[in-house]
């Protein structure tokens, strides 16, 4: 059932959404599952009900409904209820078809991460994953100083002077940033255990206030947070609403000027989130912005090595070559995610096979992986030299401080192109052109985005350039 439930909805929305889902029971035409808390019974419902009870019923012969409901839970770690404990009710799994007899009957989905939650006075954080911690996490030249700079934070949570606050980690999708604030939540909570630890999603922040607001108890909602040590917000680019923004910002405020320790992750640094005031923009900016950077080649093996050891440690007759290790270093680079969801793949193909993973097959296992990356890499030096040889305008004048026309425009252009087609940041895409500020960058972004709507001439060269560097 969990092969099918992430065929369909995809490994994020799967690791999301899915990952505490048990299957309690069917009786008659009804299959009922249960989910540990009500933010996250209310959410399947709303937002993948129908493609839950279709899974269902490729599973289960006979079944036209589904019911959510929320489970007893023991402890933030997933202990089931009492009287499944007590012996009440038998873990039997079912058999597709067969209903219930003697009432509900617990049914796995089958092994998945053990998560928690952070809990202050009642006000219940996103889920913490067990596996994400300081010591799980693969250290390279691109995230370095970000895993010292955290933990510091979480060695120094309590301290009276905090050197980062608060601290805010940027970087593109799937690089770590989620890794290091569960890890700094695991490791203020081993280390202080009566410290009030809160880690909350931007997106759940949001339902919670609003949850508040609809209950006319939106200064209990702010009271929640006085009690907090410390703050982890995630995804930070999500946090959308006037209202929700207005609420975020007073109590980043009062935490910072009560002298708490707040951690921020986002997908893009203060200055690039449009929906941030000024105000607040200037408080995140005023602690350490951290980014962590692409990763290379010898990380990216480091982190294939450690997602094979860890299967191993549950399998150890499974293994994979240092070829094929190096091929897939090679190729696939993303990001982390993409690595250890081919090492997943490879994983399962074994467990099937139980043959030795070769080149060949797994050129055959990942082509679908590979074929969603671009031929080559295109690197800021490649859009250097063609927009150079395009606008025949030398390359040290486009990185100079020039600022005729004849060169100013070629540099906004390659500006333009280096954010959309690599996933440097825009103080890098800075650096790399001639140690410009990033608002500059910003600036030539804007601009030319704007032109492109009005004129066709500029869309027709962009797309050129696009195709000079594509080949």
């Amino acid at each position: 059932m969990r092969a099918m439930l992430r065929a369909r909805f995809g490994e994020e929305v799967y690791g999301s959404w899915f990952q505490q889902v048990e299957f309690e029971s069917i009786e008659g035409r009804t299959v009922r599952v249960s989910l540990p808390t009500k933010f996250l019974q209310t959410w399947i419902q709303s937002h993948y009900a129908d493609g839950l009870l279709e899974c269902c019923k490729a599973e289960f012969t006979g079944v036209e409904r589904l019911e959510v409901v929320v489970r007893e839970f023991g402890a933030a770690c997933g202990r089931t209820t009492e009287a499944a404990t007590a012996g009440n009710i038998r873990s039997k799994p079912l058999v597709p078809g067969e209903a219930s007899a003697i009432g509900p009957r617990r049914v796995m989905v089958g092994p998945g991460p053990a998560l928690a939650r952070t809990n202050v006075n009642g006000f219940e954080g996103s889920p913490l994953d067990l596996k994400y911690t300081f010591e799980s996490f693969v250290e390279g030249k691109a995230n370095s100083f970000a895993l010292a700079v955290a933990s510091q934070v979480a060695a120094t949570v309590l301290d009276e002077r905090r050197q980062f606050n608060p601290l805010y980690l940027h970087s593109a999708v799937g690089l770590g940033k989620t890794h290091l604030l569960h890890a700094i939540a695991w490791e203020v909570k081993r280390r202080f255990p009566k410290a009030q630890v809160l880690y909350l999603t931007a997106e759940r922040f949001r339902y919670q206030f609003v949850e508040a607001v609809r209950s006319q108890d939106a200064m209990a909602f702010k009271d929640k947070f006085r009690a907090i040590d410390i703050l982890l917000i995630d995804d930070l680019e999500f946090m959308q609403g006037e209202k929700t923004e207005q609420e975020f910002e007073h109590i980043i405020n009062a935490l910072l000027d009560g002298g708490r320790q707040v951690v921020v992750a986002s997908a893009r640094p203060p200055g690039q989130l449009d929906r941030l005031n000024d105000r607040m923009r200037s408080r995140m900016q005023r602690g350490l912005l951290t980014e962590i950077g692409e990763f290379d080649e010898d990380l990216r093996l480091k982190i294939l090595e450690r997602r094979v050891q860890e299967k191993r440690t549950t399998d150890p007759s499974f293994g994979l070559s240092a070829p094929v290790l190096k091929l897939l270093a090679e190729r696939l680079t993303e990001n982390g995610r993409e690595l250890e969801g081919a090492v997943n793949r490879l994983y399962l193909t074994w467990q099937l096979l139980r043959a030795p993973i070769t080149l060949e097959l797994v050129e055959t296992i990942i082509r679908d992986l590979v074929l969603g990356i671009e031929p080559r890499r295109i690197k800021v030096e490649d859009i250097l030299r063609i927009v150079s040889r395009h606008f025949a305008v030398s390359r040290a004048d486009i990185l100079s401080d020039r600022r005729h026309r004849s060169v100013v425009r070629p540099r906004q252009i390659g500006m333009y192109l280096a954010k959309q087609l690599t996933s440097r940041s825009l103080p890098e895409i800075g650096r790399r052109f001639g140690n410009r500020d990033h608002t500059t960058v910003l600036h030539a972004i804007r601009k030319i985005d704007k032109e492109l709507g009005d004129n066709p001439r500029l869309k027709d060269e962009i797309e050129e350039l696009k195709r000079q560097l594509n080949r």
